[in-house]
């Protein structure tokens, strides 16, 4: 009897340690996974590029990701230094917005990328809490721009628009016109409120984690 509860003992004790030395490596082991995959992935997306560049800039390791970020910088640049803004709009309003599908796909993309966007102070000026659904139940959205009264419900109080992303797939979302009064800002950016939105509230920003 003894002999049995020492075993019992032994194992809970071996399946403790195990447990404890597989949850302490397996965030760091599945970070290295994720970013191995993505890199791997990256490299694959880059791969016409690779294959297209000249031999003498092959010998740079990745050169692929070198010459991308390259011509990031330099799409950067000539957009800062060069009026060409107003052209890429014309495009957008003239080609991307008539066609169906790609206009869905397009615009949704660009609203997403730009909420993480830290430049863009216009697109969603602020991450606000509404009512959402039944009555006590609130969504994580973005206010992005205050109802002409033309188009308000009620003409004697301020009305705003929100976006309400949906999870995990942001680039859908909802359109709320709400009373001014009924949305509550929120001191968090809108990068912090699309890591909370897309990973269903799991995460939080961390300034924050010490009031949970």
């Amino acid at each position: 009897m003894k002999l049995n509860k020492n075993i019992k003992k032994t194992f809970q004790v071996t399946k403790s340690l195990f447990l404890k030395g597989l949850f302490t490596l397996l965030p760091l082991t599945l970070t290295v996974a994720l970013i191995n995959f993505l890199f791997n992935l990256l490299k694959s997306w880059l791969f016409p590029v690779y294959q297209l560049e000249p031999e003498s800039f092959k010998i740079i390791p990745h050169s692929e990701i070198l010459l991308v970020i390259l011509v990031i910088f330099a799409v950067g640049v000539i957009m800062q230094i060069l009026i060409v803004t107003h052209i890429v709009d014309t495009i957008e309003n003239s080609i991307f917005s008539r066609i169906p599908l790609l206009r869905q796909i397009y615009f949704g993309i660009k609203q997403l990328t730009n909420a993480l966007n830290p430049n863009d102070e216009i697109t969603f000026k602020h991450v606000v809490n509404v009512p959402f659904g039944p009555a006590g139940t609130y969504a994580l959205g973005f206010l992005t721009n205050y109802v002409s009264a033309d188009f308000s419900p009620n003409k004697d109080e301020k009305y705003v628009s929100v976006f309400v992303p949906t999870t995990p797939n942001p680039t859908t979302g909802f359109y709320l016109v709400v009373p001014e009064k009924d949305c509550r800002i929120l001191d968090i950016t809108r990068q912090e409120a699309m890591t909370v939105i897309i990973s269903g509230g799991i995460l939080q920003p961390e300034k924050h984690q010490e009031n949970l």
